[in-house]
């Protein structure tokens, strides 16, 4: 087949390119190429001429493949199905298969039941990722023709298929095993006629083709995300979008270019080979943040509630699950403050868990692994609060970029979330073509750019890795997509991120202990009646050991690791053999303690307050 750019309005339509598509073996490739010829005949504004003739030459090739059928040497008519409904007669060996069910045939004489009514195998089903098959089986029961797709192991196993009775199939433990052995011999029967559907659980970059839209490929994944796998689609107007889009961009404000940039970023992670991280929007209620999620979200699928937006009230477990489905595109998660009990009591390790890309390994009841699941996204939520606030550990903070919304983004928020509502799904797919035109290596040379920019400064590399995939996914957008000029800069870009010291678990546990130890001076005076924790003295908390285990779980911070750090930063005292506590002698009573400086430690006396100069008029802390 000639390039694509070759073909003008009538060379498209000889006949010798529908001969050479139809001679195609290869299902996928045959697919593609149809696909391709679609869209050069739409093009040349010859579109509805060139789906006339492929229509006749579909039907021209359904009527050879069932002439060649019934052309086929068998011994007697009854080889072949004879069902009243839509599918094609079947080669069936020595099976009786008519209206009445299926029956075995032995010299003639009918003798034993497979199936009390009609069923056969129509497709075959070969995941992408896994190369393993699932089978669509049709059957009749009361007059009705219904169609299921279950695994080609069950119906290979009479253990196994005996479980498809309760789908509405007449199969017991008695003609499990006849039922088993008349599918096989009709699959393999009609090798040549019964198609072979590629499927896939996974949308995204597959190779290098992305799904789903490159290939005719079906979903054969969870149920439970059927509905989001089918929300990923074009609906309505690509200009209408695009210019309701611009006119919010053209307002400025970083929200809806942070968004929409991160939107775009998730299909770039695994190209770039970065790893998946948390994009968070938070601020105030009525300020549009569910609005923002639904813009972002429009650029690749339905963002109308219960469709591709999801949200926290779920488990641990369904969240791997649809990052796994999702793979390469990006994940809403509306609102962190509604979470259901499992993971708010987990937030942390969901937030580390999903940023690592991969999921938990698990055994299967045959005592195998099942696989393993794995993405390469972006994570895009909001909420009231900071996603932060419900994580303590510096490593789960830098994978998070967190956006501040400031107060009412929209002028019009109704007509924003009916315009994305009608329109969206068109600017992913055109985003997905504008980077396999530019390839790999000139996508990276902009990703570089930034990254080294961002890596002058003094913030986290994490972080910055991350930020720096968001910018190239703007400047391609932004150049290639909206051709407004309205990029985000790299100021604007430098406020989400945090600094070294900020974000250090050791820093952030010294400063906790400072204003848990200003907070409950009670604690320190001797002539107080309360629990102790020690005393204040020559610029220095002295705490006992138990109390200061104590302050620091209840921080969530390591005791041993602030130590180790205090005692390299000289915040600690250490006693004669470097051991990060001293013997101190209160009320009467030695005790191991912690000499923690505070942080002014020439200006505080004993009760930790701090002197002033006697002319100064203004409080230090004002």
């Amino acid at each position: 087949m000639r390039e694509m750019n070759e073909f003008d309005a009538d060379s498209i339509l000889d006949d010798e390119v529908f001969i050479e598509l139809f001679e195609m073996e290869d299902p996928i490739l045959r697919s593609k190429t149809k696909v391709q010829l679609i869209r050069r005949a739409k093009q040349l504004g010859v579109k509805s001429d060139f789906e006339e003739i492929l229509k006749g030459y579909n039907q021209a090739d359904r009527e050879m493949k069932r002439q060649e059928r019934e052309n086929r040497t068998v011994c007697t008519v009854d080889n072949y199905t004879n069902f009243t409904g839509p599918h094609d007669r079947m080669y069936c060996g020595a099976w009786i298969a008519d209206d009445r069910g299926v029956f075995a045939q032995n010299s003639g004489r009918v003798d034993e039941v497979a199936c009390y009514h009609p069923i056969l195998p129509v497709e075959r089903l070969r995941n992408l990722e896994t190369g393993e098959e699932q089978i669509k089986l049709s059957y009749r029961r009361n007059n009705q023709w219904h169609d299921i797709v279950v695994p080609k192991t069950m119906i290979t196993s009479a253990n196994k298929i005996v479980a498809l009775s309760g789908r509405g199939i007449a199969v017991t433990s008695e003609n499990a095993k006849l039922l088993v052995k008349y599918l096989a011999d009709v699959e393999n029967g009609n090798d040549d006629y019964i198609d072979v559907q590629y499927s896939t659980s996974k949308l995204g970059w597959i190779n290098d083709q992305f799904i789903p839209y490159d290939t005719d490929i079906i979903f054969d994944g969870d149920n439970r995300f059927k509905q989001t796998f089918e929300s990923v689609s074009e609906h309505g107007s690509f200009d209408v979008w695009l210019n309701h889009v611009r006119e919010l961009r053209a307002a400025g404000r970083m929200e809806v270019k942070f968004l929409l940039a991160a939107s775009f970023a998730s299909v770039l992670i695994h190209v770039l080979g970065g790893l998946p991280f948390f994009v968070d929007l938070w601020g105030e209620t009525e300020g549009g943040k569910t609005i923002s999620l639904m813009v972002a979200a429009s650029v690749w699928a339905n963002p109308d509630e219960s469709r591709y937006i999801g949200d926290f009230k779920t488990t641990d477990v369904a969240l791997e699950a649809k990052a796994d489905m999702l793979n390469h595109l990006p994940m809403f998660l509306d609102d962190t403050s509604k979470t259901s009990a499992r993971i708010r009591d987990n937030f942390e390790g969901i937030v580390y868990d999903l940023c690592s890309g991969k999921g938990k390994s698990r055994s299967n009841k045959d005592l195998g692994i099942n696989r393993e699941n794995r993405w390469r996204n972006v994570m895009i939520c909001n909420g009231e609060r900071p996603l932060s606030s419900y994580v303590s550990q510096g490593g789960a903070i830098n994978r998070i970029l967190e956006v501040e919304c400031g107060e009412k983004i929209y002028q019009d928020p109704q007509k924003t979330a009916e315009t994305v509502k009608r329109n969206y799904g068109h600017a992913g797919r055109k985003f997905v073509e504008i980077i396999k035109e530019m390839g790999e290596d000139e996508i990276r040379s902009i990703q570089k750019e930034f990254q080294e920019e961002l890596f002058n400064t003094d913030k986290m590399q994490k972080q910055s890795i991350s930020l720096s995939i968001v910018l190239t996914a703007d400047k391609i957008a932004t150049d290639l997509i909206f051709k407004d000029g309205q990029y985000i800069s790299m100021d604007e870009a430098k406020q989400v991120l945090i600094d070294r010291n900020e974000l250090s678990d050791n820093e952030r546990c010294y400063q906790y202990i400072l204003d848990k130890i200003a907070m409950n001076s009670q604690r320190f005076d001797v002539s107080s009646n309360c629990e102790k924790w020690g005393i204040i003295e020559d610029g220095y908390a002295v705490i006992y050991g138990q109390a200061f285990k104590e302050i620091c779980e209840s921080g969530k911070f390591s005791k041993k690791s602030f130590l180790s750090w205090a005692a390299k930063k000289g915040v600690i005292q250490q006693d004669s053999k470097g051991n990060p506590t001293k013997l101190k002698k209160i009320d009467g009573r030695a005790a191991r303690c912690v000499f923690l400086q505070l942080e002014s430690k020439g200006n505080t006396d004993n009760d930790g307050f701090e002197s002033i100069d006697e002319t100064q008029e203004k409080l230090p802390f004002s």
